[in-house]
Parts: structure tokens; sequence; C-alpha cells
């Protein structure tokens, strides 16, 4: 070998060198995200929307170094699609709507990291050890303790004195369901307030009870947080205007689709947290090791031309306090 041929091959191995490196650089990883709406559900796009966005300005593009793997899922399909991406061996799933996509995801596995929002009590429900150190494969982001459950029933009350009666539309199949009720329960003797538990396990049995419910004077809704709730929620909102009945909702988008009034963390900003712990995740740490966070802000939501129709005078007090005022 000559010495031009020589150079050029030396020239040419230490020009491959930083390809190589870019190459592992860009190693295409992988990540699931389990969400427990439908495929064109509006709330649930604008949550993905947030977490792609969010991981895309942590260095993430989807195509170039990461693959993501979504599945929409309902009551009936979550366990196969949660063994799905179980399946696919990703580097790490994110539980998309708290509870019913955390608990199949953990039947399905103990080793798969995952992350979860919008979960009410990891602890309790056996997802974690304690919130500081989870101690398993997942962690995440929890929305509200138990007690903003009786905080939304002292809201009902101060924008509508009248109500004496409150349907409290819950789902019993998960803890949380059943964690929430309690705490409206713990608050109403001293409300003055009966309360009247709904399910809301199908559109059917929601709108039965509620009618139901209305045909006693004086009546109001507490909507607590549950995927079941979300999904049903154009009905159960569409009841509250039929039926003139002031509501309480556990969470922003609600009000901005025609509900009155919510008092609830900001889950859009859960999931562009969400993609911060994938992010620490994919470049190593570990799930045990990463604490399970709580909101650090809780927003109030109005809608005033919700309060017009029902004929409705918001106070100045809760108008003061009211993070947004949609007119």
């Amino acid at each position: 070998m000559n010495r031009r041929e020589f150079i050029t091959l030396l020239g040419g191995a230490s020009s491959s060198l930083p390809l190589a490196a870019r190459a592992q650089q860009e190693r295409m990883r992988r990540v699931g995200v389990l969400v427990y709406l439908a495929d064109d559900d509006r709330e649930g796009q604008a949550r993905l929307a947030a977490f792609t966005q969010a991981l895309s300005q942590l260095g993430w593009s989807e195509g170039r170094n990461l693959r993501i793997e979504t599945r929409w899922a309902n009551a009936d399909d979550v366990r196969r699609h949660a063994a799905e991406l179980v399946a696919l061996a990703p580097d790490v799933i994110l539980a998309g709507t708290g509870t019913p996509t955390v608990a199949p995801l953990l039947q399905a596995t103990r080793t798969v990291p995952i992350v979860f929002v919008i979960v009410i009590d990891p602890v309790g429900s056996g997802f974690v050890a304690s919130l500081a150190q989870p101690g398993s494969n997942a962690t995440g982001f929890t929305v509200y303790e138990y007690s903003m459950s009786g905080k939304w029933l002292e809201l009902l009350k101060e924008i509508a004195p009248r109500v004496t009666r409150a349907a409290v539309l819950r789902d019993p199949a998960v803890a949380s369901g059943i964690g929430q009720f309690g705490a409206v329960q713990s608050v109403a003797p001293s409300l003055g307030v009966e309360l009247s538990p709904i399910d809301v396990r199908d559109a059917g049995e929601i709108e039965r009870a509620i009618t139901a419910f209305a045909r006693e004077p004086n009546g109001g809704l507490i909507v607590t947080g549950s995927a079941l709730a979300t999904t049903h929620r154009d009905l159960i909102i569409a009841l509250a205007a039929r039926h003139r009945l002031p509501a309480v909702y556990a969470s922003r988008y609600m009000v901005a689709a025609g509900g009155l009034v919510s008092y609830g963390a900001d889950l859009i900003d859960q999931y562009r947290q969400a993609a911060g712990y994938v992010d620490r995740i994919l470049k190593g740490e570990k799930p045990a090791d990463l604490p399970v966070q709580a909101p650090t802000k809780y927003e109030l939501v109005i809608n005033l031309k919700t309060a017009k129709a029902l004929g409705l005078d918001i106070p100045q007090t809760v108008l003061a306090r009211a993070d947004e005022v949609i007119e």
C-alpha cells in the first residue's frame, strides 16, 4: 500500500467515527402509551400532543430516535392493549389515564418502566411503596388527594347556596371512585347537603339516574375525576344543562366544553411533566428512584355563559379567586 492509499484509508476511517458515534446516539427508542379514551377524543389528543411536544423539546423526535406506540382503550380491551404494549418490549410506557391504565400495565409487567399521570392514590392502590421512594417499576404524577372532593361540595354551596341535594358521579369499580365519594360524604353534613351516588359505568345509567335525581328541587352535581366521567363528559354536561343543575367538575376541559365550574390540576401539564420522567428513564434512571410528584397549583375555572343560562350570579368572592373566566 502506497503512502497516498494509506492516507486515504486513514482519512476514511477517521471520518466514519463521528457517523458511528452519531448512529449510537440516535439509536431508536420505543415508548408505549396507553390511553383509556377513544382515539378521536379531543382531550386525549390534546394530552398526547403535549406529551410528544415536550419530548421533542428534550431532543426526542419521532421517526429519528423515537418510536411511539399508542393504544386507545376502553373497559373491554384495556387489558389486551396493555399486554400488547408490554409484548413490544418498549423502553418505557406512559399510563395516560390514571388507575384504569396503570393497574392492567402493572399486572402485565413488573420490569418495564411505567410513568403514570392523573392518579389519585398510588400508594393506596398498590402502585408504589411510597411517594418519595416508589420502589417498583412505576412512578409518576398524582392529580390530587381525596380531600379535594370535599372542596368541590364547598364550592357548589358557595356558588349555589340553595342546593340541599347533590348527586355525586363516580366510578365505583376503582378505589379512587370510592375514596372521592367518601371525602364528599365527610363534609356533606356540615353543609346541610344530602348526597346521592351515581355510577358512571354507561351512558344509559347516567341519563336515567340524573333524570330521576332532577325531579326533586334544589339539586346540584359533583362530577368526580375518573376516566369514565371523561368518556361521558358531553352527556353529563348536556344533562346538567337540560335539568338546570349547577355542577362542579374536577377538570378545566369540562368547563371549556360547557360545564359550570371546575377546580383541579392542569392535566395537560401532567403530560408535559411525564415527558420529563420518560426522558430521564430513557437516559438511564430507574422509576424506583424517581419520586411521585403532586401538583403545585390547582386552578379554578368558571364558565359565565353557563352560569347565566342557569340563572346563577357567581359571587364576587369566587370570581376574584378564579384563574380563568370563560365568557
